[in-house]
Order: structure tokens, then C-alpha cells, then sequence
């Protein structure tokens, strides 16, 4: 089964186009590396919970949206490989500040696919 990087980021509004850019240029690494499919989703149709939803969860501020996001690898030992080499690529150096969001208050985690329907 394959084996899924999943990530929720706080994103301002304003930096859409510069978070498209930066995610789409960080695709085509991952994919050199192994990577075999690459998701990034704009918040579009997200609800405000009662409990917790994807706002509380990165702790957005004012003007910002939430990005749901996943990388998807052939297995772990691919995703650990190819995420170090990735990691090390220089094409990855952003400089210092200059993300276009705050990774402090993003969300990250590997995910064993348990169930998987549907074409790849």
C-alpha cells in the first residue's frame, strides 16, 4: 500500500499565487524523488466547527485560508528516502522569511493508507 505525507498550512490571502508557486515548484522535486502524486487544495467550502475544524487547527489569523495538502509515495521506505533528498535539494532553500505562510503553525504527519478506492 502506499504511504501518504499529509499537511494543513495556514496561507494569507494574498500569498495564493506565491504559495501556488513555491508548491508547484516543490512538486516537481518530489516527484524526481519518488513522489507519484501531489495534491495541494485551496480552503474553498470548509466550515467553521463547533468543537474544531481546519481554522482552529493552524490557528489561522485574520485574512488567512487553510491548504490541505498530500504527497502520496509508493511506500515508506520511498518516502523517507525521497524526503531526505528532497530536504537536501537546494532547489528546496527558500530564504529565510520569505515562505509564503507560517510554518510554525502548520500541520504535518506520514500516513499508512489503510483503504484505497477508486483510479490513482
Amino acid at each position: 500500500m502506499s504511504y501518504v505525507d499529509g499537511f494543513v498550512i495556514p496561507v494569507p490571502e494574498g500569498q495564493k499565487e506565491a504559495y501556488r508557486k513555491m508548491a508547484a515548484d516543490a512538486a516537481v522535486i518530489f516527484r524526481e524523488y519518488g513522489a507519484t502524486h501531489i495534491v495541494e487544495a485551496w480552503g474553498h467550502d470548509v466550515p467553521e466547527g463547533k468543537v474544531t475544524d481546519f481554522y482552529g487547527a493552524v490557528k489561522t489569523e485574520k485574512g488567512e485560508n487553510v491548504v490541505f495538502s498530500w504527497i502520496t509515495w509508493p511506500s515508506k521506505e520511498v518516502r523517507n528516502a525521497g524526503q531526505k533528498k528532497a530536504m537536501e535539494d537546494l532547489r528546496m532553500n527558500f530564504p529565510e522569511g520569505n515562505l509564503p505562510f507560517n510554518a510554525q503553525r502548520m500541520i504535518f504527519g506520514g500516513f499508512e493508507v489503510i483503504v484505497e478506492a477508486g483510479s490513482k
